[in-house]
């Protein structure tokens, strides 16, 4: 069963089709397309093996004319080393303006991919491809695009719309767990701040931690909760990002969980946390201080932690963290304003608001707690 989701922006709407089972069918979405006939493909080494041939082949039975650019796997190759690679290629292949850069692979590929397209002759055609949980409802949907600067995650980038957002579920079963976990953190990120619905859905789910979980339906014909989590979250972010394209209001509750989450992520040099595992540690502390600023009651923030743990999802910070250089790693958050942190923080399961007076010494004092 097919689904697709529409983001509209002035500039340029764009779908976002959910299409199990169809990966072989990419050439003929994106003949609908109106493009050029020549495709970059970037991906890295381990989904290239999975689903590149599978990709290329339908695209060029399409017609187009495709090459294929591969990255390095991880989030420690979200750099301008890796940008080079593929402005490299663009240029060996001749790539024109109307030609195309597909990023088939998780969010670390979509981010510098989109930003390579961005740049390249001052803006080509962008498509994604999500093959993580965390891309498909959230990395691979807004514009956002960009590549991590030594001190600071996505300092470096520019907001550039894709052309089309596809999304092959089934591609998850080759997703290895601990991924796939990461990717619950931005599903539950969006039942805390938006969708009281998909919260409730996920409460009320038996088991959160793998794949073939959520695959179970109670009858034939229903939805699975795959099907379910992809098309809610998918909806929450288009509908935020419709609403404000480039983070001027509402779409900075996007980033919940984000704040202290990209600060773990930085100090720890993004080799032991994965980016939903930060978000998870960063939604429990925002949580907290949400708790504590009297926002929110203690027992939502329970409810919003249990499903964290019921997601097989880190609760407690990495040993030996220094807290003083978390709090110092706050002050270079690209959402830091006029000096002040902002935090998003929950005022009721299915809503939140940004605030910029969180005292220090509560951050420490949360903390210190986990």
């Amino acid at each position: 069963m097919a689904f697709t989701i529409q983001v509209n922006l002035p500039q340029q709407a764009y779908e976002i089709a959910i299409a199990p089972g169809s990966l072989e069918q990419l050439g003929a979405y994106l003949s609908n397309l109106q493009l050029g006939k020549k495709v970059l493909v970037v991906s890295n080494p381990t989904v290239f093996q999975y689903y590149g041939e599978t990709a290329i082949k339908s695209l060029q039975a399409a017609g187009f004319e495709v090459a294929s650019c591969i990255l390095p796997d991880g989030e420690s190759y979200k750099t301008l080393e890796s940008l080079q690679i593929i402005y490299d290629t663009a240029l060996e292949n001749r790539l024109e303006r109307s030609s195309t850069m597909v990023a088939l692979g998780g969010g670390v590929i979509g981010d510098v991919t989109g930003f390579a397209a961005a740049t390249w002759l001052r803006g080509i055609n962008f498509v994604q491809v999500p093959t993580t949980l965390l891309a498909m409802i959230d990395a691979a949907i807004g514009g956002k695009t960009g590549v991590n600067h030594p001190r600071g995650k996505n300092l470096i980038g520019a907001f550039y719309q894709p052309r089309l957002v596809f999304v092959d579920p089934e591609v998850l079963q080759t997703l290895p767990v601990r991924e796939f976990r990461a990717g619950l953190a931005e599903a539950i990120k969006y039942g805390v701040i938006w969708d009281a619905q998909l919260f409730a859905e996920l409460e009320a789910a038996e088991r959160l931690e793998r794949m073939e979980f959520l695959h179970q339906s109670a009858k034939k014909g229903e939805l699975r909760l795959i099907d379910i989590i992809l098309m809610r979250s998918c909806q929450a972010k288009a509908e935020v990002v419709s609403k404000d394209e480039k983070e001027a209001g509402v779409r900075a509750i996007l980033n919940y969980g984000h704040t202290i989450g990209h600060a773990l992520e930085s100090l720890t040099g993004y080799t032991q946390l994965l980016h939903g595992e930060a978000v998870a540690l960063g939604m429990i502390a925002a949580g907290q201080i949400a708790v504590e600023l009297g926002m929110w009651t203690s027992q939502e923030a329970e409810r919003q932690n249990a499903l964290i743990t019921k997601a097989s999802l880190p609760t407690k910070l990495p040993t030996r963290l220094d807290l003083e250089a978390v709090i110092e790693a706050l002050q270079t958050d690209k959402k830091v304003k006029a000096g002040k942190v902002r935090f998003v923080l929950p005022t009721q399961i299915g809503a939140a608001k940004v605030i910029d007076q969180v005292p220090a010494d509560i951050i420490r004092q949360v903390l210190r707690q986990m």
